[in-house]
């Protein structure tokens, strides 16, 4: 007789950020919580550091979660920003902005950018904090180049100005399936996945039976 599922807390607040993780992690026998169920829990400030980000998430999430609690932090390089907006792509522009209002203040800072200029990556780096007091990290990476304007209804962020190497149209525009396949994101969670599913392993009621 099989027991419950393993829990893990992913340490958001975004909703695009927490379907994508659900839909990367779905072949995992796992209940994902998101970070409402884990009430009174303050996210510290982030800084420049994706790695340094994430690991603080996962560590102020960690003590009240009574699980594996899995943060990350990710961002938006372009060439002609010197590698900005970068760790602070989320609150680019300024704050009060939503995505669409982020969308245009990049767009303008990159109105006089051409050819090269508009080359860019997003990078994403994915901490697991584990019960025992662990942190594992990984970082996905995803180049590309930024559209003059908005393409696609899908995604979120940056997506719909986004096109990723090799593709022709932007990560709003295409299929969830394929834009895990490719996205920084995807790449961060299969490299993080072998510590993930010994963690989990490690919480599940059999194991702990057996300690």
């Amino acid at each position: 007789m099989s027991g419950a599922p393993a829990e893990l807390v992913v340490a958001t607040s975004n909703p695009g950020k927490l379907r994508e993780i659900r839909a990367l992690l779905a072949d995992l026998p796992l209940r994902i919580r998101g970070l409402e169920s884990v009430p009174g829990v303050q996210l510290p400030e982030e800084g420049d550091d994706y790695a340094a980000n994430a690991i603080a998430k996962a560590r102020a999430v960690a003590p009240a979660a009574g699980c594996c609690v899995l943060a990350e932090d990710s961002g938006l390089e372009v060439a002609a920003l010197g590698g900005a907006p970068g760790a602070r792509s989320a609150r680019f522009g300024g704050p009060g902005l939503d995505d669409a209002g982020r969308v245009r203040a990049l767009l303008a800072a990159l109105a006089q950018a051409r050819g090269a200029e508009r080359a860019a990556r997003f990078v994403c780096v994915a901490a697991l904090a584990t019960p025992q007091g662990d942190v594992f990290t990984a970082r996905g990476e995803c180049p590309g180049r930024i559209l003059p304007a908005p393409s696609g209804g899908g995604g979120f962020g940056y997506d719909p100005i986004f096109v990723a190497e090799g593709t022709q149209i932007s990560f709003a525009e295409l299929p969830p399936e394929e834009k895990s396949r490719l996205s920084h994101r995807g790449a961060a969670l299969r490299a993080l996945a072998p510590q993930l599913r010994r963690a989990l392993a490690a919480q599940s009621p059999s194991a702990a039976m057996r300690s």
